[in-house]
């Protein structure tokens, strides 16, 4: 594998802004392509299937899994989430690293597969009280889906120590700019 071709992976619980700050280095870098997840949850109505995810019907994800097909996966709020091999295998065959935005266990499951090739990049809320704010905000899930991923923000904080960054989100754009130095760092160049 190719030590320039990098997998970058930005987790962090829901609502920390990882979507929003993974799609401004898209549009940064040309050489960074974005991995696609598989699910099985409902498609939101501002979502397109093939762009922000590909939505699968749960017996497809599970044939997935016993193919070896699913570089990482994990059921969430009763939904499969996972991110597919050929993904990372069609970026580094046109010479491209690859973007992720997985929850904590996947990014931990990419990197202990791909080691020193994935970055680990932790996106922090500035606060609780922040993040219930973007959470209420989305007016995408129903009050008991809200009460889940409350309870499930403890958890995925508590793995913040191993990953190797940490950015705070309390200004999207000096987040943003965080990243994008991470990764410059990383390839060894500047965004063209």
């Amino acid at each position: 594998m190719n030590n320039q071709l990098k997998l970058f992976v930005l987790a962090g619980p829901s609502g920390c802004g990882k979507t929003t700050i993974a799609k401004s280095i898209l549009q940064k870098f040309s050489n960074i392509v974005f991995s696609i997840s598989a699910t099985t949850r409902e498609m939101r109505s501002a979502e397109t299937n093939a762009k922000d995810y590909y939505f699968i019907q749960r017996a497809e994800f599970e044939e997935k899994i016993k193919q070896g097909e699913l570089i990482e996966w994990e059921e969430i709020y009763g939904d499969y989430y996972g991110s597919l091999k050929s993904e990372v295998d069609k970026a580094f065959a046109v010479g491209k690293s690859i973007l992720f935005d997985v929850d904590v266990k996947g990014a931990l499951s990419i990197k202990n597969r791909y080691s020193n090739n994935a970055k680990l990049i932790f996106i922090i809320p500035p606060s609780i009280e922040k993040l219930i704010d973007r959470l209420r905000n989305r007016k995408t899930e129903s009050e008991e889906t809200f009460k889940r991923r409350m309870e499930r923000v403890k958890m995925e904080m508590s793995f913040a120590p191993d990953f190797d960054y940490r950015v705070i989100n309390d200004s999207l754009e000096k987040a943003i700019e965080e990243v994008s130095v991470i990764i410059q760092k990383e390839i060894g160049i500047f965004n063209n």
